[in-house]
């Protein structure tokens, strides 16, 4: 399907849902799982409205600048961008461009293994919201742009199991992505120089599900750095105390699991080792101002 605008071609393809073709950003919502949808641009509108919706942006052909939150970097062909719900986006677009959207929903997520969400998860959390791409090895980059070709494909040709295939080209891409997000430093961590930190700070994420390997004791001897050191190590490198910083990063963890899923505090707690319910609520109370029914209840007022 091929709809035009009075400066834009664009096809749109989806998984178990009506087609929804966005012109510019006036739609908001998706009412499927996901939704690819394939533009060529001279134009790009922009439209500050929230989204409810994640968006990963391959660009195929064309140049000009892509913004986020008022931040400025030039794009060009076989990048690949991120953009969340809370991120104000834009491009100006110099010359005509050919983007691969990827846009999927809180009911996608509920879909997929634990493993992959945790995937996710550290692209949430460890994203710096600015501009540019997010591929930081080279070789990653004809990789993207053979999946998302293979996409583009699966779609035309309508072979058998292209449902199956098609989220699993996604998954690909989303897994990708979080292996280089990955191997982003912190801005501070860089001005610093300072990779055992950096190392820190990632096994830290990684491990956040296994309570055992979190203790001080179990951290110190994975980077052999003396027990009673790793806590004055830590909060010299990163600026916060080593519990202070486990704590703070499941609690990111929660609020994406309030944001994103239907899961029920009970579940959360098990999940990320919390000692009940009780316990949750007040950390959550004492870190972000407000229980966690109320922040839940925050995102649809």
């Amino acid at each position: 399907m091929i709809q035009k605008y009075q400066s834009q071609k664009r096809t749109a393809c989806t998984y178990k849902g009506t087609i929804c073709i966005f012109a510019g950003m006036d739609i908001q919502n998706l009412h499927q799982p996901f939704e690819l949808d394939l533009a060529e641009l001279t134009t790009y509108e922009r439209n500050e409205r929230k989204k409810t919706f994640f968006e990963m942006v391959f660009v195929l052909e064309g140049s000009g600048i892509q913004i986020i939150n008022n931040h400025k970097l030039p794009y060009g062909p076989n990048k690949l961008f991120l953009i969340f719900p809370q991120n104000t986006h834009n491009f100006e677009i110099y010359e005509p461009s050919k983007f691969f959207f990827i846009r999927f929903n809180e009911s996608y997520l509920r879909t997929q293994s634990t493993e992959w969400i945790h995937k996710l998860e550290f692209i949430f959390n460890n994203h710096n919201h600015l501009p540019g791409c997010i591929l930081k090895t080279i070789t990653d980059k004809p990789l993207i742009r053979a999946l998302v070709e293979a996409l583009i494909r699966e779609h035309v040709n309508r072979d058998p199991g292209q449902e199956e295939v098609i989220k699993q080209l996604i998954n690909t891409i989303i897994t990708i992505a979080a292996r280089n997000i990955s191997l982003m430093a912190p801005s501070s961590l860089k001005q610093r120089g300072d990779s055992i930190a950096m190392l820190l700070l990632h096994y830290l994420h990684e491990n956040i599900y296994e309570p055992e390997k979190l203790k001080s004791e179990n951290v110190a001897k994975q980077f052999n750095i003396s027990p009673n050191y790793i806590s004055e190590f830590f909060k010299s490198n990163i600026g916060q105390s080593l519990q202070d910083y486990i704590i703070a990063y499941k609690l990111k963890l929660v609020e994406t699991r309030l944001a994103y899923t239907d899961m029920q505090i009970n579940e959360i707690v098990i999940e990320l080792g919390f000692s009940d319910a009780s316990h949750l609520n007040r950390l959550f109370k004492k870190y972000k101002g407000l229980s966690p029914s109320a922040f839940k209840k925050s995102l649809y007022q």
